[in-house]
């Protein structure tokens, strides 16, 4: 005999949660992930009305559905925001391009802004380029420390408040669990932080955080959204995968696993007395940094110089005998400062308030609009 919902005890349960254990129908299963992501985003006081949001958006069934939701409940709740499309395409033959696609489709479909930056136009090298020199070991140390970066970049271009990520329940305990693997204190300590800032003026936020990757699946699918499923050529090697296959045996065997560990790591204060980095701004290119040069910086001087490891390893042989070769030198480009961005994004937002405060037809004396001209 089919199983009733356990919520509204009137239609018939399709779907199990694995977050809960509750068997529940379509449409009670829409709302009770929505409204979960909604209670996250309040309780947590992500945005404020008139904020302009950039989703980070890959084409992959997170970022998909984070801009369906997104938009749903901005429209449903009044949330009062501004959102856009923010990709980055790394330059990864057969893959980036192919999703970028599904991103240029998820525009049409969501009627959003899409704004587009790319390894190649910002740090003049592609992934491609950087798996052909460095090789599979610790490409993914490249790709992670330039996509952080291009994010922000992209946002300062779209003067943006703040970013949002598909980030989910086991993107977090899969982090967590590297920190304590690798013995990294600074980042465990803020590994579960649902904000944090990325070159320092711009916040980032995570609304899935508490969101199990198979719901976000399931959702996707009784949705019928158009996401890209297929995986990072260069990922089966990543450390990363390792955790999360030691995530999923966990789950197998207690499934509160994932969102247990979250509130462990939730729960875990670094000592006092541990000396933790002091943030500064690299003197290269401006962005934040915990050493003089940011780690983006200390990459590309490798890359220029024919010493690829630099700065994820000792100095390769192939260093010791004068690097790579001539035709190779000379192709990264140093990346605009960060605190250019700021002042051209400072314009922008000047320029947004005139044009506001231009088209106002409301009497100056007790016009509420933003423009610097009706204040």
């Amino acid at each position: 005999m089919p199983r009733q919902c356990n919520i509204c005890q009137t239609a018939r349960a399709i779907i199990r949660r694995p977050k809960t254990g509750q068997r529940i129908c379509k449409e009670c299963f829409f709302h009770v992930f929505e409204t979960e992501v909604h209670h996250t985003i309040v309780d947590n006081r992500l945005f404020k009305p008139g904020d302009r949001i950039g989703i980070g958006a890959s084409g992959g069934k997170d970022s998909t559905v984070l801009a369906y939701v997104m938009k749903t409940l901005n429209e449903r709740y009044g949330y009062g925001l501004e959102l856009f499309l923010l990709s980055v395409d790394e330059g990864i033959s057969g893959y980036r391009d192919d999703s970028l696609e599904t991103v240029k489709r998820n525009q049409q479909q969501y009627d959003l802004p899409l704004k587009i930056v790319s390894y190649e136009q910002l740090y003049g090298w592609s992934m491609d380029s950087i798996v052909e020199t460095v090789g599979r070991k610790n490409n993914c140390t490249f790709c992670g420390v330039f996509r952080r970066q291009a994010l922000d970049r992209g946002a300062l271009m779209l003067d943006l408040d703040h970013i949002v990520t598909g980030h989910n329940a086991d993107d977090i305990a899969e982090t967590i669990l590297m920190n304590v693997l690798r013995g990294d204190i600074p980042r465990l300590g803020r590994c579960t932080d649902i904000v944090t800032m990325g070159d320092g003026y711009i916040g980032r936020s995570k609304p899935f955080k508490y969101a199990y990757e198979k719901e976000i699946v399931m959702y996707a699918y009784l949705k019928r959204l158009d996401y890209f499923s297929t995986e990072c050529t260069y990922s089966p090697n990543a450390y990363r995968g390792y955790a999360r296959q030691f995530l999923k045996d966990l789950e197998a065997v207690r499934p509160s696993a994932i969102i247990d560990i979250i509130h462990s790591g939730e729960a875990m204060k670094v000592a006092g007395n541990v000396k933790l980095p002091t943030m500064t701004s690299c003197e290269r290119c401006g962005y934040i940094s915990s050493n003089s040069v940011c780690k983006a910086c200390v990459l590309l001087e490798g890359l220029e110089r024919g010493v690829p490891k630099m700065g994820i390893a000792k100095v390769s042989k192939q260093a010791e005998h004068g690097g790579l070769d001539d035709a190779r030198r000379g192709k990264a480009i140093e990346p605009v400062h960060f605190e250019k961005l700021r002042e051209k994004a400072l314009e922008i937002r000047k320029q947004r308030m005139l044009d506001a405060a231009g088209s106002c037809s409301k009497d100056t004396r007790h016009c509420e609009c933003t423009g610097d001209s009706c204040q």
